[in-house]
């Protein structure tokens, strides 16, 4: 049996997944977010600990003999969050968490301080990134940042937690800005520009290695008959490519969650920070990916279902079959956006109404303005010379045939949905903590779940919906205007 544990920003989950990869058991404990201040996000890494022993302590009960015959745990879940440590490593401060925004300015500054940060590192200085957080803590709590002897990912607490190893894997390091992407490595000259040594990083291991072992007197607790391996793990995007077995270069899939991910597998390290590509570190060993976001996806659709009072599958089943584009184009910054724009300011619009535009056609346009955003996400991945001839679909939106059948016209792809499961990326992780424990082949264990039926692009929608997407990209400098 393997465990398989993911911390996400509202919950910690965790399953357990049998050697023939079925998922036989699985448990969920809620977290909260504190914002102490608009624009802050945070959380204390002992509610973390609670909600896992509540997990674990559930699945024993429930599971008593398939939690006693665990070999190995893998740990995903949220990014970028900064837990900082004491030399006793005691927790200094609650987590600043991917999604804080305070940190907007001393990305500036770090980028000033590290000229070369974007080559190494791969990334744009962002707020939501690890390394600007540390120095937003060094300017606002000099005193707290005086103590710091070991900065942790929030996955990485988590496993110090269980193990007493301080050991970090290279997809979630690469979301810090402190890792050498290309080469695998922390960076000397990007801890530096932050103020911190190496020694204040954790050991690094790639995803499906070996890092550690559950402490004796937990695995007793959960009634373990030996204690567990515990391996790297991954982020969570990383983790979930894992769990849909996109692990060989040319892989790639769209996901249509509350925020949208094109994401692409390649053989090295591919930065492209001037269209605000994410290139990091895959989970796997000589692997990479890349990654273009739009922050608000399947979110938009929410939105506009809270708007009109209606839910969102009766939305969808209005607008039908797609014949022709919308009159009316959606922008879905309701969030900011990330690619191409690394804009968190800009927000959304509607544009093109008339007096005769009806709801069906603005349910229709906000699909659309989705499928624009993921096409820039597309180009942006395609100028930084990644190439993509087809892609899975995952997500809560790709349950709508109609949604799909844009988005296959709007990105010129042919498009597979796949049963994505309702695991993720714990699911990934449960297969990154086999690996560890066996040294299987990856490609044996990782296969995707089984496809659908591909949808091809519709050869009339996809000329309209490339004039469409001319319009829709010429609005982007009203918008960053009204944003001031």
């Amino acid at each position: 049996m393997y465990l398989g544990l993911d911390l996400g920003t509202s919950g910690l989950k965790a399953v357990l997944v049998d050697e023939a990869q079925r998922v036989v058991g699985s448990a969920t404990a809620p977290l909260t977010v504190s914002r102490p201040h608009p624009g802050w996000s945070e959380q204390d890494p002992a509610q973390w600990w609670a909600a896992l022993e509540q997990a674990l302590d559930t699945l024993k009960d429930r599971h008593p003999a398939e939690l006693a015959a665990v070999r190995g745990i893998g740990l995903s879940g949220q990014q970028h969050g900064a837990v900082l440590l004491d030399a006793d490593d005691r927790v200094l401060r609650p987590c600043i968490l991917w999604n804080d925004t305070r940190a907007t300015a001393e990305c500036a500054a770090l980028e000033a301080a590290f000229p070369d940060l974007r080559r190494v590192a791969g990334n744009i200085a962002m707020p939501g990134f690890t390394a600007p957080k540390l120095l937003w803590v060094r300017v606002h709590e000099p005193e707290i940042f005086s103590r710091v002897a070991r900065v942790l990912l929030p996955k990485a607490w988590l496993r110090l937690a269980l193990s007493g190893e301080a050991v970090e894997e290279m997809s979630d390091a690469s979301g810090t800005l402190w890792l050498d992407v290309a080469a695998r490595a922390w960076s000397p000259e990007a801890l530096a520009a932050t103020g911190l040594a190496p020694s204040a990083m954790p050991r690094l291991v790639e995803g499906s290695a070996p890092a550690g072992r559950v402490r004796a007197e937990l695995a007793r607790r959960w009634g373990m008959a030996t204690p567990p391996l515990v391996a790297g793990g991954a982020g969570d995007n990383a983790a979930g490519a894992v769990g849909l077995g996109a692990i060989r270069p040319g892989d790639a899939f769209v996901s249509l969650g509350t925020s949208g991910v094109l994401f692409a597998v390649t053989d090295g390290a591919r930065p492209y920070p001037e269209g605000a590509v994410h290139a990091f570190c895959h989970a796997l060993p000589g692997l990479w990916h890349q990654m273009g976001v739009t922050l608000s996806a399947a979110a938009s659709l929410a939105w506009w279902a809270g708007v009109t009072g209606r839910d969102e599958a009766s939305l969808v089943a209005e607008v039908g079959h797609v014949a022709q584009p919308s009159e009316a184009l959606f922008l879905p910054y309701l969030a900011g956006e990330r690619t191409p724009h690394n804009d968190g300011a800009v927000r959304g619009a509607f544009a093109g109404l008339s007096a005769g535009t009806e709801r069906p056609a603005l349910t229709q346009a906000v699909m659309e303005g989705v499928a624009f955003s993921l096409r820039d996400g597309l180009d942006a991945l395609r100028a930084s010379g990644t190439r993509i001839e087809a892609a899975d679909v995952i997500g809560g939106g790709s349950r709508s045939p109609a949604w799909i059948r844009i988005l296959a016209s709007v990105l010129d792809l042919p498009l597979s949905p796949l049963a994505e499961g309702e695991h993720g990326g714990t699911f990934g992780a449960a297969r990154l903590a086999r690996l560890a424990v066996t040294g299987e082949a990856p490609d044996a264990l990782c296969t995707p779940p089984a496809r659908g039926a591909a949808v091809m692009p519709d050869p009339a929608l996809v000329p309209a919906y490339a004039e469409r997407l001319a319009r829709y990209r010429g609005l982007y400098p009203a918008l960053r205007a009204l944003a001031g």
